[in-house]
């Protein structure tokens, strides 16, 4: 198997043990370990820690803080351990854990090693900057392993230039040439080996490849080449190029019944959290049928499933006859987007999902503000922009430009320093008299046969109606308000590299508004509505689509009603006031360890949205443990503490197949998996899994970050995003928890048919629990192999042998 191609499949199967990972500038959360999603969790985290070097559980001290904080129960705790043959107490337990494992000590001395990672991590860096470096790296547009063979020789720190000079034209050539002394069949843990040797920059490799943008597109980078380049510099440094004897099997007192110890502690708190939220949830069900109500509501805003819609959700229903719903965030368009005047479109869509459209923002005919007056201001703050980086970067300008302007430059240091609340006012008052680009843009929706890009300009009137009715048919909306607002997200914050990580991640690590704004266009137009009649979807004539967007620093909810009509204003600016006070609310709860009252809440808020130097202008979704698909009415009642992402479902409104709930089990549930394993992964181990401290960090390329001055690339979430103090984690480590209100047999029936799904349940990624509205709302948790444990019963009741075999398949 000595073909190119079978180099390719090699190199393919090999790649498989380093995740994903996207640029900083859109920052998606995804499973560091997701090439290991097909074996048992447990064995994933060995894996991983003989490749990686990570850890895959809490410390001891974790658990041991949990435990003794009650999240983790002394029952259940009891009954795991016995159930995995641990004859051991709880404290004994910890003390086994806290143990130091046995291992070789790092070397402190720089090896060959090091210094093939520090010569290909630095023309890596050359190669794929995105527009911040002053002096491009040459014949970039002939791809990375030309130009490193062409450019590369002349670098001082290669022993040998004349090696690289003398490379094959094609990377399999040169794979082939350093593998000439080893067998083929080693070449895939060889390939292994040297991917997880810097899995940042692999990571980021992988996702480039496979992403196609327009980076890529103009300067090529393969995992071919990169590998050809790697093992290059091995042969010329005399660096290993096959991997080192692996370790032995984990000592038994970690292990028995072939799960470590700590793998039942982890099952144990998670546990303890999902009975408390599953009894909630069964309790909720069987009050539903009580609480019908036909009011028509004044309005009903539609937020995304992340955590921290929760909070804000609670917060507007209780400000008003207000409804919410829970919708991933790309509100189901999957587009590329281009906003106003910007040199580069963006994937609005979870990185599951492949972009079907291009949609572009333009001017506005019938907008009530001036585009000039926006163009001419842009051009301003671009022109000033320019002329700034030119004066910073020009050695023979740099020392005048700062003796001219380093009080400015201090002025300013100071403000956002001492008085960010301050300059957070300064900064609003400025965007006030300054329109912004919803109030003189629209996007353009409509299809256009004569559109340039790869993907089609806009979307057919077919393609119209199908995402509108998907949207209702999965929200179950039965009963319009006047006014429906779809409401993307996005976070505020400054001086701050992570800060796509807090935007939308159903938008690839963007802003929801452009999603929210699409969808919205597409519900107005009158033609869509024609044809949704026909399907049984009737919108009232007096209902209007909205879009806005929720400021999840602040908790402010910005509404895009520019094109609302006269007898609608009445309507919004009770709504926007509503909103106002539902900002309030949320903001006190969010900030509930700082000021006590509202006005000074929402100021902390400004503050830290403001703050140049704040390392926690929000918290993300640090949190997550919970996944609820089901109508509002089963959450409405509860605090979940943003915790729970929230995606509304009505079994009743469904298909008799669940066509709506197999599209939330195969998107949304496989995304919000991601997210919470990232979150998990980074908190355990953020040396390896995350980024380390925001304060060390060294913005690389506009892709991402340093620790330090080089090395490999950290594309996990920092510090500051998972942990109050270095040794305090905010969020809590466990595997994701999710909660569905429907029939457990239409479950079980798409779990048939999506091997994907039964693979990450039965591997222990995450787990399932059922609530059956057609079974007296009993709990069902998936076990394993599509068959099901009941966990909760209604009060004196037994739960018959045949109603339990109703629940599991029979195939």
């Amino acid at each position: 198997m000595s073909t190119e191609s079978g180099i390719e499949e090699r190199i393919e199967s090999a790649a498989e043990a380093v995740g994903s990972a996207w640029p900083l500038h859109s920052f998606v959360t995804s499973n560091p370990l997701a090439g290991f999603e097909d074996r048992p969790f447990h064995e994933a985290v060995a894996e991983a820690e003989r490749l990686l070097g990570g850890d895959g559980y809490p410390s001891a001290d974790v658990f041991r803080r949990a435990w003794e904080a009650g999240r983790i129960d002394d029952d259940v705790l009891a009954t795991h351990l016995a159930d995995h043959g641990f004859d051991v107490e709880p404290e004994t337990a910890l003390d086994r854990m806290a143990e130091p494992t046995t291992g070789a000590s790092a070397d402190a001395e720089t090896t060959a090693t090091d210094r093939v990672d520090a010569v290909v991590t630095k023309w890596l860096a050359a190669f794929l900057d995105q527009g911040t470096a002053e002096w491009p790296m040459p014949n970039r547009d002939e791809g990375f392993y030309e130009a490193f063979r062409t450019v590369a020789p002349h670098d001082g720190d290669i022993p040998d230039g004349e090696a690289v000079a003398s490379l094959p034209e094609r990377p399999a050539d040169a794979i082939r040439k350093c593998l000439d002394d080893y067998p083929a069949e080693r070449w895939t843990d060889i390939f292994e080996f040297h991917f997880a040797a810097l899995p940042g920059w692999t990571g980021y490799l992988k996702q480039r490849a496979d992403g196609g943008d327009d980076w890529q597109s103009t300067y090529p980078i393969s995992l071919s080449g990169y590998l050809a380049v790697r093992l290059a510099l091995a042969d010329v440094f005399d660096a290993p190029v096959t991997p080192p004897e692996t370790a032995g099997e984990p000592t038994a007192a970690d292990w028995n019944d072939e799960v470590p110890l700590p793998e039942v502690w982890l099952s144990a708190w998670e546990a303890t959290y999902r009975e408390d939220l599953v009894e909630s949830l069964t309790d909720a069900s069987r009050s539903l049928e009580e609480a019908e109500d036909e009011t028509r509501p004044d309005a009903q805003l539609v937020f995304c499933i992340d955590t921290r819609s929760e909070v804000i959700r609670r917060h507007v229903e209780a400000a008003g006859n207000y409804e919410t719903y829970g919708y991933a965030g790309f509100f189901g368009v999957p587009m590329r987007y281009e906003g106003y005047e910007s040199e580069v479109a963006v994937d609005a869509c979870p990185p599951i999902v492949d972009p079907q459209h291009r949609v572009a923002a333009r001017p506005d005919a019938d907008a009530d503000e001036d585009p000039t007056a926006y163009d001419r201001w842009n051009r301003v703050l671009e022109a000033g922009r320019s002329a700034v980086e030119s004066l910073e970067s020009n050695a023979a300008t740099a020392f005048s430009f700062v003796e001219s302007t380093g009080v400015g430059y201090g002025a300013a240091l100071a403000g956002r320093t001492l008085l960010p609340a301050r300059v957070y006012d300064a900064v609003e008052a400025a965007d006030e008299r300054t329109p912004s680009e919803h109030e003189v843009c629209e996007p353009e929706v409509d299809y256009n046969p004569d559109g340039v890009h790869e993907l089609r300009a806009g979307l057919t009137l077919e393609e119209k109606v199908e995402y509108a009715a998907t949207a209702v048919e999965l929200l179950g909306i039965e009963q319009f308000g006047r006014v429906v607002a779809f409401t993307g997200h996005a976070s505020q914050t400054t001086n701050n590299p992570f800060d796509s990580s807090l935007d939308c991640g159903a938008c690839a690590g963007n802003p929801g508004g452009p999603s929210a704004r699409v969808l919205a266009a597409i519900c107005n137009d009158e033609a869509v509505r024609a044809e949704l009649r026909d399907r049984g979807i009737d919108v009232p004539e007096d209902t209007v689509f909205v879009a806005g967007e929720h400021n999840t620093t602040t908790d402010e909810v910005e509404l895009f009603d520019q094109n609302v009509p006269e007898s609608h204003e009445a309507d919004i600016e009770q709504l926007r006031s509503d909103l106002a006070t539902a900002r309030a609310g949320a903001a006190a709860e969010r900030t509930a360890d700082g000021p006590a009252d509202a006005e000074s809440a929402l100021r902390e808020t400004e503050r830290r949205a403001a703050d140049w130097a704040e390392t926690r202008p929000e918290w993300g979704l640090a949190g997550n443990a919970g996944f609820v698909v089901g109508p509002r009415e089963l959450t409405e009642g509860l605090d979940l503490d943003g915790r729970s992402f929230l995606h509304t479902y009505d079994w009743r409104t469904d298909s008799e197949d669940g066509d709506a709930l197999e599209a939330v089990m195969t998107g949304p549930l496989v995304v919000t998996q991601w997210i919470n394993a990232q979150y998990y992964f980074a908190t355990v181990d953020t040396a390896v899994f995350g980024s380390g401290s925001k304060v060390t960090h060294n913005p690389v390329g506009n892709v991402g970050v340093y620790q330090g001055n080089g090395g490999d690339l950290m594309t996990g979430l920092p510090t500051q995003s998972l942990k109050a103090t270095d040794d305090d984690p905010y969020h809590q480590p466990l595997r994701l928890s999710t909660v569905i209100h429907a029939p457990v047999e239409r479950v079980t029936g798409i779990l048939a048919d999506h091997e994907e799904l039964t693979e990450l349940l039965d591997n222990g990624w995450l787990s399932l629990t059922v609530v059956d509205p057609e079974q007296d709302h009993r709990a069902f948790r998936y076990e394993s192999d599509l068959s099901w444990t009941p966990v909760s019963e209604p009060e004196g009741a037994k739960p018959s042998e045949p109603e339990i075999k109703a629940a599991v398949a029979d195939d």
